[in-house]
Parts: structure tokens; sequence; C-alpha cells
């Protein structure tokens, strides 16, 4: 299986309409989305996982620059995710 980063998403696209121009490559297990949680509002850029790497690896050279929605996306494997703690029991910010 093989995550798939999608940046440059319109605001109006759907998990549908993400999912259904990537299955014209192969078989996808999940899309999202990604929303401010204080809004709700989409921020432009999403995942998809696909089950084979191969099927990844084609959609990815095949829709990157493709238009949706009237935007270019920008397509290409995403990075695991990394630690983002700050360490030492403090925060930013006035959150305590």
């Amino acid at each position: 299986m093989k995550n798939i980063f999608v940046r440059s998403l319109s605001f109006d696209a759907t998990e549908n309409s993400v999912r259904t121009m990537f299955e014209a490559y192969g078989s996808v297990d999940r899309v999202s989305i990604v929303t401010d949680r204080d809004t709700g509002r989409a921020k432009g850029f999403g995942f998809v996982e696909m089950r084979t790497n191969a099927d990844a690896d084609r959609a990815i050279a095949e829709l990157n620059g493709r238009e949706l929605d009237g935007r270019a996306l920008n397509v290409n494997q995403a990075r695991p995710k990394t630690d983002r703690s700050f360490g030492g029991g403090q925060r930013h910010g006035n959150r305590w």
C-alpha cells in the first residue's frame, strides 16, 4: 500500500471526486481531505491510499499537474509522519 499526498485541491473538492480520479489507475483504499478543525473548511490538500505501489506510482505520474475543479494538482508520494512534539513539557502559546 502506498500513501499519496495531493496538494492544490480546490476547496470544493470532495473525497468522492478525488477517489473517482484515482480509481482510474487502480484500487483506492482511502481518501482523506484535510479540513480545519475549527471551521470544517477544506485546507486544500489531502491523502489517497492505493492498494498497490505500481498503481500508486502510475497515478502519481499521470495525475501530477492534471486539473480537478479548475486547479492543477500537485501529486507525490507522502512522506512518513515526523515526531512533532515540542519536548520539555512546554507548549507554544497560552494554552496551558
